[in-house]
């Protein structure tokens, strides 16, 4: 007489598949909506908070070099002395200008070509920012009273800057001023600017 042969059925627990499958798509949805939800926030971040500005050409060296990018405060409070601003006060060069704060409205400033010395106010500016000392002149006799609502400009690169000190550019008119900037982008991880003044 034969033994009676036992089969053996292989059990699969399908809720266990359905729960590992459950759990891989939760996984995926969960990083996808944390992925989307920080992608939307950049970008209301950098539409109504800050703007992303390349830097051209060589005038704020030794701060600011050609290619930079900066993050440039929408939002303005108030312009500070120091503070590097985006102007985009039409002028001869047909582009927007990115240069430091020297003076604001009714600051009377007076710059020394031959020491190479700006004085805001009759106070000689400590600027450790600078280049070299200040010894190109333009057209623009000194010295000059900033005009309500306005700022006189400068880039660092004093002796390589076309700035307020030519009738080409002249005092800014602050409803041009396009933010402050705040932060470096672009070389990574080079975030800080100088704007001690």
């Amino acid at each position: 007489m034969r033994k009676s042969e036992q089969f053996v059925i292989p059990y699969t627990d399908l809720n266990a598949v359905n729960t590992k499958e459950s759990k891989a798509w939760n996984f995926v949805y969960e990083w996808m909506d944390s992925l989307v939800f920080a992608f939307i926030t950049i970008l209301l971040v950098f539409t109504f908070l800050f703007r992303i500005v390349g830097v051209k050409g060589t005038s704020m060296v030794p701060t600011l070099q050609n290619g930079n990018w900066l993050a440039v405060r929408a939002i303005n409070t108030e312009i500070q002395r120091g503070d590097i601003v985006v102007v985009t006060q039409p002028n001869a060069l047909n582009e927007p200008i990115i240069k430091r704060v020297i003076g604001l409205s009714g600051d009377k400033i007076n710059i020394n070509f031959e020491t190479g010395e700006v004085t805001v106010n009759g106070t000689v500016l400590n600027e450790p920012y600078i280049a070299e000392p200040t010894h190109h002149r333009f057209d623009v006799t000194f010295p000059v009273t900033v005009p309500p609502g306005c700022v006189f400009v400068m880039g660092d690169n004093r002796n390589d800057s076309l700035d307020s000190r030519s009738s080409v550019i002249g005092f800014i008119d602050c409803g041009y001023i396009l933010g402050v900037a705040e932060f470096r982008i672009i070389p990574f991880g080079d975030w800080k600017i100088d704007t001690n003044a």
